[in-house]
């Protein structure tokens, strides 16, 4: 069985930072790739950022400049930082990952993290 656990959301102030964490965990093969999505009341989830096993990243237009996703040092985790937030950024973070366990290639979800950016 494998989770993805999702940390670092919170309430921040317009301008502020943010980082999240994503890790995956149990019986992984390959990951084939990481993202982050979000869902602001309301409205559809939308992917933000994503990295793929190359290395290889890709933005939503709306965060790119300020947004960054990257590897951790730590195994099969994943890092949003979020610089110079803006209230519209308010929204529920998702971590999405491609996961291979064995030979099958699955889709796992987290439970979600809340960001709140508000004076």
């Amino acid at each position: 069985q494998v989770q993805l656990v999702e940390s670092g959301g919170g309430l921040v102030q317009p301008g502020g930072s943010l980082r999240l964490s994503c890790t995956a965990s149990g019986d992984i093969a390959k990951i084939n790739y990481m993202s982050w999505y979000r869902q602001a009341p309301g409205k559809q989830r939308e992917l933000v950022a994503i990295i793929i096993s190359g290395g290889a990243t890709n933005y939503a237009d709306s965060v790119k400049g300020r947004f960054t996703i990257s590897r951790d040092n730590a195994p099969n985790t994943v890092i949003l930082q979020m610089n110079s937030l803006k209230p519209e950024d308010t929204a529920v973070y998702y971590c999405r990952a491609a996961i291979v366990v064995v030979v099958t290639e699955d889709d796992y979800w987290g439970q979600g993290t809340q960001v709140t950016v508000s004076s």
